[in-house]
């Protein structure tokens, strides 16, 4: 049976859409046997992938952002039995803004080498971690982090890597808090929180590494919390996220779990992989999945 490519042509504000031919071509050449599916709406992504799994046209080929590749491992997770995990694998071309989970996997950017690590059939095993049902291979976040995505959708004048950032400087001047409870492994805090950010990679958005020393295949989720920070104290740590070196700060608060639950007082959004799945939630729920999914790599 030929792979499923998912081609979601939104991506980087409608670029891939626009090079969609260019990159059939270039799977084409890779040698790879293939039938296109492109995205019409948010969470197609998860459809497509679903209904390829079920109808065994794997593997799977995402084309697009960290948003798009996102949603076809949800899909892809869904329609596989846990008795199966390893799901997969699955194939990235990379054509997202940010492009952190091809980046930290070490996938080109690329499409036409990208296209050759697929055909070359080498795999890696990875970690995924979930929250409230959600699959995320990369990051997810509660408090601030999310407030940023959600300022980051409205930022359409802008493109690229500036627009995370302008973003992340709107966000903080509106200065949210909240108050939280949190459980993991071998701790709890209860207090007054800016941001819960969970890694199961290095780097979101493109230029922050939330979670600098999260390892993909440990087993585990890195995570990080901060209590309320003033607007000040806040500007001041923004660019230490870039290197990761914020984590040093006294007020950054670095963890490792298998678990994590949180209990807000005030509601929540909830990102996963740079996308709002929950606009206002209060109880939330991180766990991580060893070892659960596979992934061309070169």
């Amino acid at each position: 049976m030929p792979a499923t490519a998912i081609l979601n042509p939104y991506a980087n504000r409608w670029e891939t859409g626009r090079r969609a031919s260019e990159v059939e071509a270039i799977l084409r050449q890779a040698g790879i046997d293939f039938v296109m599916k492109v995205t019409d709406r948010p969470n197609h992504g998860i459809e497509l992938a679903s209904e390829a799994v079920k109808e065994r046209n794997t593997p799977l080929i995402s084309i697009g952002g960290d948003g798009s590749f996102s949603e076809v491992v949800n899909g892809l997770m869904q329609a596989t039995p846990q008795r199966d995990y390893p799901a997969g694998p699955i194939g990235f071309i990379p054509m997202g803004t940010a492009n952190d989970l091809t980046d930290i996997l070490g996938i080109p950017g690329d499409p036409s080498e990208a296209a050759r690590v697929i055909a070359a059939g080498n795999t890696r095993t990875i970690d995924l971690g979930s929250v409230n049902g959600r699959f995320f291979d990369n990051n997810s976040a509660v408090g601030l982090e999310p407030m940023v995505t959600l300022e980051n959708i409205r930022l359409t004048w802008l493109r690229g890597v500036i627009r995370y950032m302008t973003a992340a400087v709107i966000a903080i001047i509106k200065h949210p808090t909240w108050d939280m409870h949190l459980k993991w492994d071998d701790g709890e805090y209860h207090g007054s929180i800016t941001l819960v950010s969970v890694g199961n990679s290095r780097r979101t958005g493109g230029v922050f590494f939330m979670t600098p020393n999260a390892i993909m295949d440990d087993g585990f989720l890195d995570f990080v919390y901060a209590p309320a920070l003033g607007r000040l104290r806040t500007f001041q740590l923004l660019p230490k996220t870039q290197n990761g070196s914020h984590v040093n700060e006294p007020e950054i608060h670095e963890h490792r779990t298998k678990y994590l639950s949180i209990l807000s007082q005030i509601p929540t959004p909830i990102q996963a992989d740079g996308e709002i799945f929950s606009v206002e939630t209060r109880e939330i729920v991180y766990q991580v999945i060893p070892g659960a999914l596979k992934v061309f790599t070169p």
